[in-house]
């Protein structure tokens, strides 16, 4: 098959998944505001919620869900799913990205809020994590490791730092000393010197 038409049927895939994805979104939207689906139920905080969490390791995450939201949405979709595993060197098939979809998206709107990402690592903790693509997600992105070699290199660098004051403080009483000595052999010098000068008078 020429080059050409290859582009073409692969652009014309891309393009119909994407009105599927963008069908199945405004379907779903439709039916909430017909009252036939419950909208997501959004937790007061996932702070609450996720409480085996420090604040400081959901910060972290936050951190991570918001560089691959690249659409700035508050949700990682399908394709932001898709490039999110082809950076962590993981790439997966479009079935393997559905699935890993389905088994955190509890409201059924194909794409991961926050709170759903933050059920991933739940998940892994608890080790009720299935789909393997999400477990390399968990596997990539731990934060309290992170934030315990953040915690390394942030106390490293201050021994590293008072060390460097204390050769400093060291090194100026070495000079102060060496200074002393120097003055009080010069001042007995001058007293030899001047006890000898007496002796020819």
């Amino acid at each position: 098959m020429p080059p050409n038409k290859w582009v073409c049927r692969y652009t014309a895939t891309s393009l119909e998944m994407a009105e599927s994805e963008l069908a199945s979104k405004l379907n779903r939207q439709q039916q909430i505001n017909d009252g036939e689906v419950k909208a997501a139920k959004v937790s007061q905080s996932v702070y609450a919620e996720f409480k085996e969490f420090s604040i400081q390791e959901i910060k972290e995450y936050r951190k991570i869900f918001v560089k691959y939201d690249v659409d700035k949405s508050g949700f990682i979709d399908f394709m932001e799913l898709k490039l999110m595993m082809e950076k962590l060197g993981e790439p997966q098939t479009h079935l393997g990205l559905k699935a890993m979809i389905k088994e955190v998206d509890e409201d059924h709107d194909n794409q991961i809020s926050f709170r759903e990402f933050m059920l991933i690592f739940k998940k892994a903790r608890d080790g009720t994590l299935e789909v393997d693509g999400l477990k390399a997600i968990a596997g990539s992105c731990d934060v309290a490791a992170e934030g315990v070699k953040g915690a390394k290199s942030f106390f490293e660098a201050k021994v590293n730092e008072q060390a460097r004051g204390a050769k400093f403080e060291k090194e100026i009483k070495e000079e102060q000393e060496k200074k002393k000595k120097e003055a009080e052999e010069a001042a007995e010098r001058k007293k030899a010197f001047k006890e000898k000068a007496s002796m020819w008078h």
